[in-house]
């Protein structure tokens, strides 16, 4: 892994032209998105280049709005579990030139989106870290893309025991997702690097 993000940071410095570079590492649950964007953030950190970090699992809407829908489940997993279009707008779109972005980040205990306050440094890269990055919404906005590429067997048994016992869900709910935007959008297609994630990584 830490090869790995060696070598994404030296392929970003290669064909970074503007001042920001907007960086997409893109995997399907467990597959280790969070390890290896530590190692790339550390790296970066270590060339004195400045990083601006986005988990997009911290904007996610209310509970209320992505279950007990009247969609499927793995409908609501996809489609509802962010708005899409807001965080096109007011992130996506923000990304390459504002100074300050006004996000809505979900609060776990509370079930409710706090407004967020983020600086953008003029020079930077942002590393955009979480699941169905590459969705025709948004993949456009990415300079380059990074997916794990893991087995399902793999990244299940990664789940913690209690997880694990609540199969239904996960068949209901996260795999169909799943299937669904690896049919759909084909992301190791797209991706600019594919990293082949097997193994249990520390």
């Amino acid at each position: 892994m830490e090869d790995n993000a060696v070598q994404i940071v030296d392929k970003i410095l290669k064909m970074k032209q503007g001042p920001r570079m907007i960086l997409g590492i893109d995997g399907l649950s467990r597959s280790r998105k969070t390890t290896l964007v530590k190692k790339v953030e550390n790296h970066l950190r270590g060339l004195n280049i400045p990083v601006c970090l986005f988990h997009i699992d911290d904007y996610i809407v209310e509970r209320k709005r992505r279950y007990n829908t009247v969609y499927e489940e793995w409908y609501e997993y996809y489609y509802l579990q962010w708005d899409v279009e807001c965080l096109t707008e007011t992130f996506f779109k923000e990304l390459k030139m504002s100074k300050e972005l006004n996000l809505l980040k979900y609060e776990r205990y509370s079930d409710t989106q706090e407004l967020q306050v983020v600086s953008i440094p003029d020079t930077c890269v942002i590393i955009i870290e979480g699941v169905f990055l590459q969705r025709s919404e948004w993949r456009t906005f990415f300079d380059y893309m990074i997916y794990l590429d893991c087995s399902r067997e793999k990244r299940f048994k990664r789940e913690s025991g209690v997880t694990q016992n609540n199969l239904k869900k996960f068949k209901e709910r996260y795999w169909k997702a799943e299937d669904y935007y690896i049919k759909t959008v084909f992301p190791t297609n797209q991706a600019n690097f594919v990293i082949s994630n097997e193994v249990q990584i520390e």
